[in-house]
């Protein structure tokens, strides 16, 4: 299974450990990885602004990299709903809609595509998960609450999987917490309001961390917890379900 490993700029350039770790999780799971090295950003930032018509070199460049691999993993929820929504290369229109039919948020290839059962993994701390919203309500990786339908997560089963891992959620489950990508940067106050009630909620839960599967809402709250002081840490899944016994 050639899988190619596809690492938001994000993620690449402020915490390259969540790539690694998604990396050594992968190859430790059989899968034969790839990091193709001309990757850029997904185009993402300029459709969410309202420019998805300037983002088509980062489409073509996308399709010229990840083109030929079995499957595409990410270990952002945004950003593969972002290629599944809207990658289209006119030149290679087949190969596009072959992408985006093949590209997987981490935790969704993980228990859809290898149908992971048991990882051999240990982290032994109390930790409050934080659903994501592109990765709830887009990719379907979690129920929502307002659906009445049976509950279910794909992270929180893979994480159930862990020795040792205490975890908890907030009271309100699946609200946002308020990153929105360029929301966090027209609606500052908004944003932060948001951030500081998800905080607070897991904060009653005594957590010592906060987990996720977009390190794009981590960095939202980890930005507000130094700034409140606290102890509480933010990591990745990824790092977690690749954690050494």
């Amino acid at each position: 299974m050639r899988v190619g490993l596809f690492i938001p700029c994000y993620i690449d350039q402020f915490y390259p450990q969540v790539a690694i770790a998604t990396l050594q999780l992968l190859e430790k799971l059989g899968c034969d990885v790839s990091f193709p090295l001309q990757q850029t950003c997904c185009g993402q930032p300029m459709a969410n602004s309202g420019f998805a018509g300037l983002s088509k070199g980062c489409d073509k460049n996308f399709v010229e990299n990840f083109s030929g691999f079995d499957y595409i993993v990410a270990p952002s929820g945004s950003c593969v709903l972002h290629i599944k929504e809207h990658l289209e290369d006119q030149g290679h229109p087949k190969e596009s809609e072959r992408i985006r039919n093949n590209v997987y948020e981490l935790t969704e290839f993980l228990t859809d595509i290898l149908k992971v059962q048991h990882i051999n993994a240990s982290f032994p701390h109390s930790v409050g998960f934080h659903n994501s919203c592109h990765g709830q309500r887009g990719l379907h990786l979690s129920s929502m609450t307002e659906t009445m339908l049976p509950a279910f997560s794909k992270p929180e089963q893979l994480l159930n999987m862990v020795k040792g891992i205490q975890l908890s959620n907030p009271e309100r489950r699946d609200e946002c917490c308020g990153f929105g990508g360029t929301f966090c940067v027209f609606e500052e106050a908004v944003s932060v309001k948001m951030g500081k009630d998800r905080v607070k909620e897991h904060e009653v839960n005594a957590v010592e961390y906060i987990t996720g599967g977009d390190v794009s809402c981590l960095m939202h709250l980890e930005g507000i917890l130094k700034r409140q002081g606290s102890s509480v840490k933010t990591i990745h899944i990824a790092e977690i379900l690749n954690s050494e016994l």
